[in-house]
């Protein structure tokens, strides 16, 4: 155990945000360089290594907080490493990016505010990388069994470094190009700079992963030619096809998803533009859609000069606090969240829902029109007398994803069954009705978080290596007894 008195002695902190005048001059993450470390043995000597640690079931992973708590507490950052990367390939993804489910199981969040497990996380990881402790490890021997890997978002990734190290020779195919997934194209720097993927990359090529970018399985390569090339077939192409918002004036010009917009910033920070084809710059801008990927298009805006940022969500506000007959601990509760996007300007606005877009003589939109909602019987329902109009040059639409890519005719050349949600059915091994092709991710799963991305991808890598092998000593966070517990 940390300390035993660490809960009562200390209070507490998180990291510390560059101030906003500052950050929105750049794309580096937000948080103060280096901030964390002076405070984090005291914020985690304030686990109380509890006797059920909650934090476990909280996480996806199974993450072995305690364990690396304590060390994190006395310094020891190889073994905190060490103990952090026995159940995350990918630590400083997730203590960057994850929600941290884990906190909202957090024993002492009863009744105090809980440990800063994913501050923990973070500056474990990052001191690893600082010190040397995270390097290659290449498998002693190869299986001679051949795995292609289809799309490297953080699934993907997990599920390809998990059977390399089992000793299969493995492939990964990405249709961008760049490895990386919605890591690398989504995900804005400003969340998380791309020199972490780089270096994860490097590492996964160095233990033997062979990577193959712009090749679109169903396109560009047939799924029936590279089932007969490999052995065994992951596919982890993610929950790609966004929901749409069709009411007059959806055809203007100046309307667009949320992954048309974010990518090309990524872009222009690998190099590729100067500017964004599409910027914000100078006009009003509308955000449909009060999630994560809405935040990221509100940061987004903000630094390429908006004029203004609306953020529009049809559901009403979140709670500030935990409601503990609708949502008790240890669940993971939705409550109202200010992002590092909202804390530098924009306006929120709750229970509104989009009638209709005007344009200009051009063709351009120029204005959204929208009204106020309630629920009435349980289903929402405008109110009469709330209409009303403001200035959208620029409308983002990130209201989410409804299942995996159809275009692309991977579903239907390899055969797939798809379940009543449209995700790809899989069995408790993650294997689809195709014997010997897997799923894991978003595109099995729905949209989700990237720790059960990356939980998925470790399971997903065992039923492979069972699948290849006969037996499998790879550890997985989801065995088939908790496929009914997954949400």
């Amino acid at each position: 155990m940390a300390d035993p008195k660490g809960f009562l002695n200390h209070g507490r902190e998180v990291a510390k945000s560059r101030p906003v005048e500052v950050r929105l001059k750049d794309w580096n993450e937000v948080y103060v360089p280096g901030s964390l470390l002076p405070i984090i043995s005291k914020q985690a000597s304030r686990c109380m290594d509890c006797g059920i640690p909650f934090c476990h079931n909280g996480c996806p992973l199974g993450n072995l907080i305690p364990e690396w708590n304590d060390y994190a507490y006395r310094e020891d950052w190889a073994a905190a490493s060490e103990r952090l990367h026995a159940t995350n390939n990918f630590p400083e993804f997730t203590g960057r990016l994850c929600p941290a489910p884990c906190e909202s199981a957090c024993v002492l969040g009863i009744n105090q505010p809980p440990v800063t497990i994913k501050n923990v996380e973070v500056s474990i990881i990052d001191k690893a990388w600082e010190t040397g402790d995270v390097s290659p490890q290449a498998p002693e021997r190869l299986s001679g069994k051949t795995v292609a890997v289809v799309g490297s978002g953080p699934a993907g990734l997990a599920a390809a470094q998990q059977l390399t190290r089992a000793g299969h020779t493995v492939a990964v195919y990405e249709r961008a190009d760049r490895i990386g997934g919605l890591l690398r194209y989504g995900i804005p720097e400003f969340k998380m700079e791309k020199r972490h993927i780089n270096r994860r990359i490097e590492q996964m090529r160095a233990e033997g992963t062979k990577f193959r970018t712009g090749v679109e399985i169903g396109r560009d390569m047939p799924a029936t030619a590279l089932r007969k090339r490999y052995d065994a077939v992951v596919l982890a192409v993610g929950a790609t096809t966004a929901r749409d918002l069709p009411v007059p004036g959806r055809e203007l010009k100046g309307i667009y998803q949320a992954m048309e917009y974010l990518p090309l910033a990524n872009k222009v920070q690998e190099g590729d533009y100067v500017t964004s084809p599409i910027s914000a710059e100078g006009k009003h801008v509308v955000v449909i859609g009060g999630g994560d990927t809405g935040a990221d298009c509100v940061g987004t805006a903000h630094r390429q000069g908006a004029a203004s940022v609306t953020q529009l969500e049809i559901m009403p506000r979140p709670n500030d606090e935990r409601n503990p007959v609708t949502q008790p601990w240890p669940t993971f509760p939705m409550l109202y969240k200010v992002t590092s996007a909202h804390e530098e300007g924009g306006e929120r606005v709750y229970s509104v829902s989009t009638t209709h877009f005007e344009g200009d003589e051009d063709g351009n939109v120029q204005w959204l029109h929208l009204t106020e909602v309630e629920f009435v019987d349980g289903k929402l329902t405008q109110k009469p007398g709330t209409e009303r109009k403001i200035p959208a040059q620029l409308v983002t639409l990130a209201m989410g994803f409804t299942g995996t890519d159809r275009e692309n005719g991977l579903v239907e050349q390899f055969g797939l069954d798809l379940d009543e949600r449209g995700n790809i059915a899989r069995d408790a091994d993650f294997q689809t009705n195709v014997p010997g092709v897997f799923v894991a991710g978003d595109a099995g799963r729905g949209q989700s978080l990237i720790v059960w991305a990356i939980a998925e991808g470790r399971s997903a890598a065992r039923g492979v290596d069972r699948f290849l092998t006969g037996a499998s000593d790879l550890p997985a966070p989801i065995r088939p007894t908790d496929r009914a517990l997954m949400v």
